[in-house]
């Protein structure tokens, strides 16, 4: 039986890195999968997921009008596809997440979702926090704080590298916006401790 997977994590935990290597994996056994990434999100250009280590492929751009599982599926009639490899899903709607799950259910094709799950104020990403609901498989990646803990929140910086404590849940951006924290790290940081040590 398909599953609906969610590995989660932090920035800079390495998820685009792990969904690549697990492409590659299907395609050296001569299987076919389908990448899909969110359309906002234009940093790799032509190359639609790429790793920070410089791994990069191709993929197709979910927006949110988009109905995956009819693009899947019309895909599927005519490649057999093995798996369906989705990155920064948290940017998925709820509706796109449960076609996520039909594509499973119905269509027998595994389903392996990568993304953050929470944001700069640490709270859920709406597709995330159906994904936690609903995905057979919890799988989270590991980050590393600068202190050493694992990291689970990710702080959103401005130029001078202090914390942003508003703002849009969505504002695309790497290392020069975003810094992988433990809990009580991003708390102190956020003045939610009574200071930033």
């Amino acid at each position: 039986m398909a599953k609906l997977y969610f590995y989660y994590a932090s920035m800079n935990a390495g998820k685009s890195t792990t969904l690549l290597q697990a492409d590659f994996n299907y395609r050296e056994r001569g299987m076919t999968t389908m990448l899909w990434t969110a359309a906002l999100d234009r940093r790799g250009g032509d190359n639609a997921i790429e790793s920070r280590i410089g791994l990069h492929a191709g993929a197709h751009r979910f927006a949110p009008h988009t109905d995956l599982y009819s693009a899947v599926m019309a895909a599927h009639e005519s490649e057999n596809l093995s798996c369906v490899l989705v990155d920064e899903a948290q940017f998925l709607s709820p509706e796109q997440v449960w076609q996520a799950a039909r594509i499973a259910d119905e269509g027998g094709i595994p389903v392996l979702c990568y993304g953050l799950r929470t944001d700069f104020q640490g709270e859920l990403f709406p597709g995330s926090a159906v994904l936690l609901g609903i995905a057979d498989a919890l799988v989270e990646l590991k980050a590393v704080c600068h202190c050493g803990r694992k990291a689970t929140m990710n702080l959103r910086v401005d130029a001078a590298g202090h914390a942003v404590i508003e703002g849009a849940q969505t504002e695309i951006g790497g290392n020069d916006r975003y810094v992988a924290l433990c809990r009580r790290h991003f708390a102190q940081a956020r003045g939610m401790y009574g200071g930033a040590g």
